[in-house]
């Protein structure tokens, strides 16, 4: 063993050890999506005085934290995300009425002097509960503000009665605490005391001091605290508190007959109530506890089941090796999740899907090394296996590295421009690529050097499974298929192709999913079975005429709206039982119409971006008409799988983005190693015609290509399968991109090459080693064997 080998041996074990650790002591963090519960993104505005900026959108994260908090629920998240959004994250919330209730109040705090009743009949509304020094609130219905007069708000106190409010005197932004406490000792009950910032605290004195002017029993003497045109609480100045003193800030205490949830729920309207700037709902979902778990389920089966398939096709076709390799792929699993959990990436049902399917990739780098090691077998029958193992590192290092960038691009590009969910498909995706260079460089390469220094592998090549070529490459080789000869033919075969798929976008069109249109989407379960004809008539004869309803899953149904709020899904919901019985919601989805127009627009800057950052990294990489090829193959697959999805009738939604973007990192992968071969045999046959040159490549890149396919195959056949509608269309997506990925990276992005080269003026590439950087007529440095001693006879 070789001192390279050992310490590639020890790294292995170290990381191993501490992948181990980590999955036994530390639990994944699942996102609602998994563990069930409700999402609301909320949207800052600006108000007629306050700019919704980061700092006063982080302000306002503060008081609907404080807000939240009352709700009761286990362990809410709130973060800001970019300057004025704000997402909400509520497990375990399936009901997101009253969250969306407490969370959407967008009306400023304020405190008004009561100048006395009123006439005017504003309109009947429902008040939060709210109390008096020395009476308490009865909750009873009331109505909202109205103008009476010029300079004259109406609202209705805690008992019904009008009353004439005059200006604003103090905000809610001056409040510094409300506390509710007990008074044992007193008698007197529940009570919540006030504090105010500094100014605000003699404004607070002025105002109290001004109403201690009028007579006790007087409503003049009462003060007004009103949020969302609401009077929460109107308490008389106690007679004891003389005219133009006031009340201080520190000794402010309103008591009546309260409750103890009354008490608090005053204390965290007062406290809690009065937001920076107003916030609208745009985003809105909710997924029920037993659709994560089946999920998470289903991916863990189709992960298995795709891993087993995928470690005995490779230990099939390479033997020992394989099956060294499938262990490494065993190591993958392990390391890739403790550093997701390490992390604390949060594991999202997209996320979860981009895991299981880097389990399928992570054997690309090892086809690619095992296949330049059978090339190396095959060219010089006598060298030795660890030699020609050696080797195969060294040549396959290019496409290895040029592939994973490409996969890293899609990745970043989903995290960047992605929305939700599709974030963590992103993150997931970088990791899988970052563990599978890992396993395959150092844990897969470790274990086969060790198995290649023994005799008996060394000796029986039918055992090792690269002293051989393999039957695809010697078919190949025996039957040599002229490609190219006419390369023009292929590229009228792809144009048909994407001619059919622009057809089905046309004549189809295709079915955007409701985060790209905005609208609602829910998913209902049903105790007793209900057709999609019964339920349309149900929904209709309810008020739900534009309701689209379809099946979803097993006997579920799907109901798509447009503009519905949270009391409409309720009565949407309501109408639904009388036919199916007990209806449970499953999955609820309300994107807002700006959002819907934000998402869209960001899925066509991702696409869009994506080619242009293939196209530069392709560029400087190879040359520009392999570069250009590499991404007119590209949209090619683009357009194939649209086209496809489009006359499938297939939802095109976020989580179909992410797969679209990941086709395209999977088709640029492919073609880098086709290209990565042709410059290679290019430059060292600089006279021979490119169509032989790239006929050759293409030969030998084949068993490759189809192999790490393959690999990809089993997984995404598993969670078509075993997915449900969740993974369901991101699986086909996938197998649809690797299907026309596989198909041209060879007979579109090749035949390209070769048309756009014959009007190219560039010189062939520089045989291998003479490269820039080495002088005309110097003997250049050959890397030695490392089992080599450098003796000759």
């Amino acid at each position: 063993m070789t001192r390279a080998t050992a310490v590639r041996a020890v790294l292995a074990v170290a990381v191993l050890l501490a992948s181990v650790v980590i999955t036994l002591t530390m639990s994944p963090r699942l996102g609602l999506d998994l563990q069930g519960g409700t999402r609301i993104v909320l949207q800052a505005h600006d108000s007629d005085t306050v700019t919704a900026d980061r700092e006063t959108t982080d302000r306002t994260l503060e008081v609907l934290r404080q807000r939240i908090d009352s709700l009761g629920v286990s362990e809410p998240t709130l973060t800001r995300s970019g300057e004025d959004r704000i997402i909400v994250e509520l497990p375990d919330v399936q009901d997101p009425r009253q969250a969306a209730e407490v969370i959407g109040r967008t009306a400023q705090l304020s405190f008004h002097a009561v100048e006395g009743p009123s006439t005017g009949k504003p309109e009947t509304g429902e008040p939060p509960a709210g109390d008096s020094e020395t009476e308490g609130a009865d909750g009873r219905k009331k109505p909202p503000a109205s103008d009476t007069g010029p300079g004259e708000l109406t609202l209705a106190d805690e008992q019904g009665r009008s009353l004439a409010l005059g200006p604003s005197r103090l905000s809610g932004a001056g409040v510094d605490d409300a506390t509710a406490a007990f008074d044992a000792q007193g008698g007197a009950g529940w009570s919540v005391s006030l504090t105010f910032r500094k100014d605000a605290g003699q404004d607070w004195k002025k105002l109290t001091g001004e109403a201690a002017c009028h007579p006790a029993g007087d409503d003049r003497r009462r003060v007004a605290i009103v949020l969302d045109e609401k009077v929460i609480s109107s308490p008389q100045v106690d007679p004891s508190v003389g005219c133009r003193v006031g009340l201080p800030s520190g000794t402010t205490q309103i008591t009546g007959s309260f409750s103890a949830d009354e008490a608090r729920d005053l204390a965290l309207l007062i406290k809690g109530g009065a937001l920076p700037v107003p916030v609208e709902i745009v985003e809105q979902r909710t997924v029920g506890p037993t659709l994560g778990a089946a999920a998470i389920e289903a991916s863990a089966q189709a992960a298995l089941i795709g891993a087993a398939a995928t470690a005995l096709f490779i230990t099939v076709v390479y033997r020992l090796f394989g099956a060294l390799a499938a262990v490494a792929l065993g190591a993958y699993g392990v390391i890739s999740y403790a550093a997701l959990v390490a992390l604390g990436v949060t594991l999202t049902l997209p996320g979860l899907a981009g895991f299981v399917l880097a389990i399928g990739m992570a054997v690309d780098a090892n086809v690619l090394v095992f296949e330049r090691a059978r090339e190396e077998c095959a060219d010089r029958p006598k060298r030795t296996l660890r030699s020609a193992l050696t080797t195969g590192f060294q040549k396959a290092w290019s496409a290895v590295a040029d592939s994973n960038a490409t996969t890293l691009i899609a990745a970043g590009l989903l995290f960047f421009l992605g929305s939700g969910p599709v974030k963590g498909f992103g993150v997931t995706l970088a990791i899988g690529v970052v563990a599978s260079m890992f396993s395959a460089l150092v844990i897969a390469r470790a274990l086969t050097e060790i198995a290649a220094n023994r005799r008996f592998v060394s000796d029986y090549r039918g055992v090792n499974g690269i002293g051989r070529p393999g039957a695809v490459r010697a078919w190949l080789v025996r039957k040599d298929p002229r490609l190219f000869r006419r390369p023009l033919r292929w590229l009228v075969v792809s144009a048909a192709l994407v001619a059919v798929a622009v057809a089905g976008i046309v004549v189809r069109g295709i079915d955007l999913g409701v985060e790209f249109t905005g609208g609602r989407l829910v998913e209902y379960s049903t105790s007793r079975p209900v057709d999609v004809e019964t339920a349309r008539d149900t929904l209709a004869a309810a008020g739900f005429k534009d309701a689209e309803v379809t099946t979803a899953g097993d006997g579920d149904l799907s109901v798509r709206t447009g503009k519905l709020d949270n009391d409409g899904e309720h009565a949407l919901r309501s109408a639904l039982a009388e036919e199916g019985g007990e209806t449970k919601k499953v999955r609820d989805e309300l994107i807002g119409p700006s959002l819907g127009d934000e998402l869209r627009r960001n899925a066509l800057i991702a696409l869009g971006v994506a080619v242009a950052v293939q196209l530069a990294y392709l560029a400087v990489r190879f040359r520009w008409t392999f570069a250009v090829a590499s991404v007119v193959a590209m949209v090619h697959d683009v357009v194939l799988v649209v086209g496809a999805f489009a006359w499938l009738g297939r939802p095109v939604d976020g989580i179909f983005l992410a797969a679209l973007l990941t086709v395209i990192g999977y088709s640029v992968n492919d073609s880098v190693v086709v290209f990565d071969r042709v410059r290679e045999l290019w430059g060292a046959n600089r006279k021979t015609p490119l169509d032989t040159i790239a006929r050759r490549a293409v030969l030998q890149t084949v068993p490759r290509t189809v192999n790490t396919g393959m690999g990809a195959l089993f997984i995404l056949a598993a969670l078509a399968v075993l997915g449900g509608d969740s993974l369901a269309d991101f699986a086909i997506a996938l197998l649809i991109g690797i299907v026309v990925g596989t198909w041209s990276s060879v007979f579109t992005a090749v035949p390209g090459a070769l048309a756009l080269e014959r009007s190219a003026k560039a010189p062939p590439p520089p045989a291998p080693g003479k490269g820039k950087g080495t002088a005309r007529g110097k003997a250049r440095t050959v890397r030695r064997d490392p089992l080599d001693n450098g003796a000759r006879v």
